[in-house]
C-alpha cells in the first residue's frame, strides 16, 4: 500500500520543514510515502473563504484517484489514541487498498465537493494549529503508526 499526505502551500518555516523531511525519510523505509505539496491558490487573488475553499478543492481532487481511500484531518473528525490510529491504517494496508490518502486543507477548511470525497475524518486535537504545525504533527503520527505496529521502541503508553 501507499501512503500519501496532500498539503496545501508551501511551508515557510525551516525549522519545520526540516523536520518534515526526517519523518518523510523515516517513513519511507517502511512503505512507499509521497508527501505532495498542492500549490497555493490565493497567489494575490481576493477570493472569499467559499471561493477558496473550492479552489482548493479543484485542485485537491486533481491528485485523487476513484480507488483512493481518502481521510481528512479535520478537527471535527475522529478522535484516536495513537495505538487506535496505528491499528486505523493497519487495517487500511491488510485490506487490499492500493493507496491511503491523507489531507491537510486550507485555512477555512474543505469544500464540499472534498468531504463528499472523503472515505473518513481524523482530528488530530480540537485544538485549532498553524497548518505548518499540523503537517509536523500528521507525519510525525504517520511514522509512529508505523513503528507501533512493528512492535518498534518509538512509542511509549
Amino acid at each position: 500500500m501507499q501512503l500519501s499526505l496532500l498539503v496545501l502551500g508551501k511551508t515557510d518555516s525551516a525549522q519545520i520543514e526540516t523536520e518534515i523531511k526526517r519523518y518523510e525519510s523515516r517513513l519511507k523505509h517502511y512503505l512507499p510515502f509521497e508527501l505532495r505539496v498542492i500549490p497555493d491558490v490565493r497567489r494575490g487573488s481576493k477570493l472569499t473563504p467559499e471561493e477558496q475553499k473550492r479552489a482548493e478543492g479543484i485542485e485537491l481532487l486533481r491528485y485523487i484517484t476513484p480507488t483512493d481511500r481518502v481521510c481528512l484531518f479535520d478537527e471535527r473528525g475522529e478522535s484516536y489514541t495513537s495505538r487506535a490510529f496505528a491499528t486505523f491504517i493497519e487495517r487500511a494496508m491488510v485490506s487490499g487498498e492500493r493507496r491511503l490518502v491523507f489531507i491537510i486543507g486550507g485555512p477555512y477548511g474543505f469544500s464540499p465537493e472534498v468531504y463528499e470525497r472523503a472515505d473518513g475524518q481524523v482530528s488530530l486535537s480540537r485544538m485549532t494549529f498553524s497548518h505548518q504545525m499540523v503537517r509536523l504533527f500528521a507525519i510525525e503520527q504517520l511514522y509512529r503508526a508505523q513503528t507501533i505496529i512493528r512492535g518498534e521502541p518509538y512509542h511509549h503508553d
